[in-house]
């Protein structure tokens, strides 16, 4: 066992020594010892309760004969660091979520591990890690909160961002903004539509790391707390049959992944975090390979904020089975691949039914013929941009307009606010890619503003940064190269035009070459101020969001 080496022999009588004084017996040293990394803190929803799914987790591995040891992981809540200095920190948090489980589980050998995350940066993190130290290891993540009730209607997180514009706007009154936020969200849980949190979670299933439900039963329903259970029990199936996290994540299973993204319309921030994870697998993705299967996958369903539905409503559908489900009928899913349950693909999907076609679409009936994803090239990014066209209106999937330049989140915000963008801008956010930022925040301040105003329809946003999974509209981000390693976006001025033909794949500067060179001449790059330690470790070895913002390993 690999845990002998902390444990086994003369040598170790000091070890067994600690172990015994944290209160375990000998017969508890004898057993495979089990690490379980649990996110859970008293700051995010997702994570309040993540402590019951920990002692749910310890009873099935114990059932089963492993010994397990639960050590804690951080984690930050894009949504209450959103818009301010806070935000910088979210991304970076994947990264050391990676480096500290590494650090734990070869400081202390396990035999296997369990990991509990939610939220945002958390999961991909530990996806990282996972694949970093490969012994056995399964996911069960803390489940989506239910959709909440507010101004006469059903919400989700999405609609709380938005009532910021809404109100600006006038177009809602001050009890209806006190409604929406006492009511938005009614408890624990990953926010209720398909943004980030869920989407990677979803991505857990259909990658083969985590039991079917794991992405869409809600945070309280009793069968989450069985899927922990059942988590436990099949980590010391796993360690069994040597099957580890390497086997499970491969070329053929992060096509499946994407295949899924693609179906469900996932937030924008997956194609950073798969990259990192296929990265992490020293496996070949890039964002064309994103693009091809993009266009060969349709989307089947849309969620807030693409849609009224939540994620409480894919799990009675059939959650993500039932999706994987309707891509197999069309011949889009690799079969073979292994996963968790230690049975393939096809195995799981065998006697899966599709619950509720309206929502879960088959490939004829369709919103579009390909994915909710999309990948954007051109001049203004020729190592490409991402954007989540499934969340785009009609009329603004071609769009043409003078841009209008900030070089930070809060400017652009402050001038929404102010009512100084009109219908037809192509708004262009700066230096908020990973070194610029540093740390490319996430912004959904402005696009949610921008909804809440009624612009979302006229005005598109452009940014080196990254959006939220609640983000809706023309947003086109991760923007590369970004205007802190001297992409183009550096150059574009107040007023410039802007061309951007999202079922083209395009997005264009429309500005003259020599022009452009004569900008490049005078250009200096806007280097922010930040506090010393972290983020300017950060910014100096970070890479550029077209390769999922990863460390540089030297």
């Amino acid at each position: 066992m690999r845990s002998d080496l902390m444990k086994a022999g003369r040598t170790r009588i000091p070890h067994r020594s600690l172990f015994k004084a944290a209160g375990l017996t000998d017969e508890e040293l004898a057993r495979p010892i089990v690490g379980i990394v649990n996110a859970q803190n008293d700051v995010i929803p997702g994570h309040v309760h993540l402590d019951t799914l920990c002692e749910a987790v310890k009873a099935g591995v114990l059932a089963h004969g492993g010994t397990p040891l639960a050590f804690p992981a951080i984690g930050v809540c894009d949504g209450i660091a959103m818009g301010h200095a806070g935000m910088r920190y979210s991304l970076v948090s994947r990264e050391h979520i990676a480096d500290s489980v590494e650090i734990m589980a070869t400081a202390h050998p396990f035999d296997a591990l369990v990991f509990i995350p939610n939220c945002d940066k958390i999961v991909p993190g530990m996806i990282m890690a996972a694949l970093r130290l490969d012994v056995p290891a399964v996911f069960v993540s803390g489940g989506p909160m239910l959709p909440g009730w507010g101004a006469g209607r059903r919400l989700t997180l999405s609609n709380a961002f938005e009532a910021v514009g809404q109100a600006a706007a006038g177009r809602i009154s001050a009890a209806e903004e006190r409604e929406i936020e006492d009511g938005v969200c009614p408890g624990c849980g990953s926010c209720a539509g398909m943004f980030t949190a869920n989407s990677m979670n979803c991505m857990l299933e259909a990658v083969g790391l985590a039991l079917p439900g794991n992405g869409t039963v809600p945070a309280v329903h009793a069968r989450r707390l069985r899927l922990a259970k059942e988590a436990g029990r099949l980590v010391m199936e796993l360690l069994a049959r040597g099957i580890t996290p390497r086997r499970i994540v491969t070329p053929d299973s992060l096509h499946n992944a994407l295949a899924a993204d693609m179906a469900l319309g996932c937030s924008s921030n997956t194609v950073l975090h798969l990259l990192a994870v296929a990265h992490e697998a020293g496996l070949a993705m890039d964002l064309r390979a994103i693009n091809e299967v993009s266009r060969a996958t349709p989307h089947l369903v849309k969620l807030s904020p693409a849609g009224d539905a939540a994620l409480a409503d894919l799990d009675m559908a059939g959650g993500v089975p039932a999706v994987l489900r309707e891509l197999d009928l069309g011949g889009l899913i690799r079969r073979d691949c292994m996963t968790v349950t230690g049975r393939t693909v096809a195995e799981n999907l065998a006697g899966v039914r599709n619950l509720d076609p309206e929502l879960v679409r088959s490939r004829a009936t369709a919103w579009s013929p390909d994915g909710g994803l999309a990948i954007l090239w051109g001049n203004l990014a020729p190592d490409g941009a991402v954007v989540k066209k499934g969340a785009v209106l009609p009329e603004m999937m071609r769009h043409s307009g003078p841009a209008r330049v900030f070089e930070s989140e809060e400017d652009c915000t402050a001038s929404l606010l102010d009512g100084k963008i009109r219908p037809g801008d192509v708004i262009v956010i700066r230096y908020e890619g990973p070194k610029g930022g540093p740390g490319m925040k996430e912004m959904l301040t402005p696009t949610a503003t921008l909804a809440g105003m009624g612009l979302d329809s006229t005005v598109a946003l452009v940014t080196d940064g990254r959006f939220s999974g609640a983000s809706r509209g023309a947003s086109i981000g991760h923007v590369s190269p970004e205007a802190a390693s001297g992409g183009l976006i550096g150059l574009v001025r107040e007023g410039d035009a802007i061309a951007i033909d999202i079922p083209a794949n395009s997005i264009e500067l429309r500005v003259d070459g020599a022009e452009l060179e004569r900008r490049r001449a005078g250009w200096k790059p806007v280097v922010k101020e930040v506090p010393r330690g972290v983020l300017s470790r950060y910014r100096r070895i970070v890479t550029s969001a077209s390769t999922g913002a990863v460390l540089q390993d030297d």
